[in-house]
């Protein structure tokens, strides 16, 4: 299938990721944990110095929902396939995140806040595993008043696709109900992301809130465990979450949840199935920080082109073993995935 211009649209938050290999200790200083994401609180913020002064730090474009946008432009290597609303502030990282995913493709339509810095992430890389610290800043000043400017109507009103993080839930989900609305009035695809453990725990009632405009909704093993756990079911199973989660979407909409190298598991409708992760040998492994938004990415590659189930699992697979490889969302060279 052809890929029109403009089809997808991410919104979210726009971050720096500050990243660094770090020792055990540097994740008991701050009390964090590996394979988990956290918003900044005051106990958190010397880290981004801390990274900065004692260890070898890289920069890196990042924000969930942005690095999925990126890794599906990348996928779909169509000229202008792909645009992204956000808020960063009006400082040189704030350039330096519009560069970097304008030399990826996505045309980024940011909201800029004059009176905050742009937000960052600390990428706590320990092992091939990573604990994410985020600092929202500027993301957090996203306002839905944005979506209302002549510049920014045509955006949102070309794309068939919409996909969105639960990390914007902490900021603006008069937005994401704008644009689900938007999206259920005009058949357009809407898909969302549980995120992170914090998300379903903290976040639950807006996410509710949100889950019936959803086609689609991610997540991963531990999101949906926490997900389970804080809706009381007593049956938390990846399998039985992702069952009672997809009758919480949009009718006939579809619940994938991830388990890094375990079977991919989908439900619908009633029905659940599995879709094998082709085996990476751990020696390739460099890092997983970015591997379940390339996912996300290679899925939505797929689905645009018309793709099934197996073939958007199949993609996603394949752009999260190219990120897996690399240090953060670096995309180099052409895909040679075959959808």
């Amino acid at each position: 299938m052809s890929v029109s211009e403009n089809v997808l649209l991410g919104m979210g938050n726009p971050l720096l990721d500050i990243s660094a290999d770090v020792p055990e200790e540097l994740l008991t200083k701050y009390g964090v944990k590996l394979n988990d994401a956290i918003l900044c609180e005051d106990k958190h913020k010397p880290v981004y110095q801390d990274l900065v002064d004692n260890f070898k730090v890289q920069y890196i474009a990042g924000g969930a929902t942005q690095n999925s946008i990126r890794v599906c432009q990348w996928m779909l290597q169509t000229p202008n396939a792909t645009n992204f609303i956000g808020c960063v502030g009006k400082d040189d990282f704030g350039a330096q995140l519009r560069k970097s995913a304008e030399s990826d493709g996505v045309h980024v339509h940011y909201l800029e806040d004059e009176k905050t810095e742009t937000g960052t992430c600390a990428c706590l890389i320990n092992g091939k595993e990573r604990s994410l610290i985020a600092n929202l800043a500027a993301a957090n000043c996203y306002k839905k008043e944005h979506l209302d400017q002549d510049n920014i109507k045509p955006v949102w009103n070309a794309a068939k696709f919409v996909y969105i993080a639960g990390f914007f839930l902490t900021v603006s989900p008069d937005s994401i109900k704008f644009i689900g609305q938007h999206c259920l009035d005009n058949k357009k695809t809407l898909a969302m992301n549980l995120s992170a453990p914090f998300i379903v725990q903290f976040f639950k009632d807006p996410l509710l809130a949100s889950l019936p405009f959803c086609d689609y909704i991610f997540g991963n093993e531990s999101e949906a465990e926490g997900f389970g756990k804080a809706m009381g079911w007593e049956d938390c199973s990846v399998a039985n979450v992702a069952l009672e989660l997809s009758k919480l979407i949009k009718g006939g909409g579809k619940a994938v949840i991830t388990q890094g190298s375990k079977s991919t598991i989908v439900a619908s409708e009633g029905k659940t199935q599995e879709f094998p992760v082709p085996p990476l040998a751990a020696d390739k492994i460099v890092d997983s920080n970015g591997a379940g938004d390339a996912f996300v990415g290679g899925f939505l590659a797929a689905l645009i082109k018309g793709g099934d189930l197996a073939a958007c699992c199949s993609a996603g697979n394949y752009s999260a073993s190219v990120v897996l490889q690399v240090s953060g969302t670096e995309l180099t060279g052409t895909p040679t995935h075959k959808f």
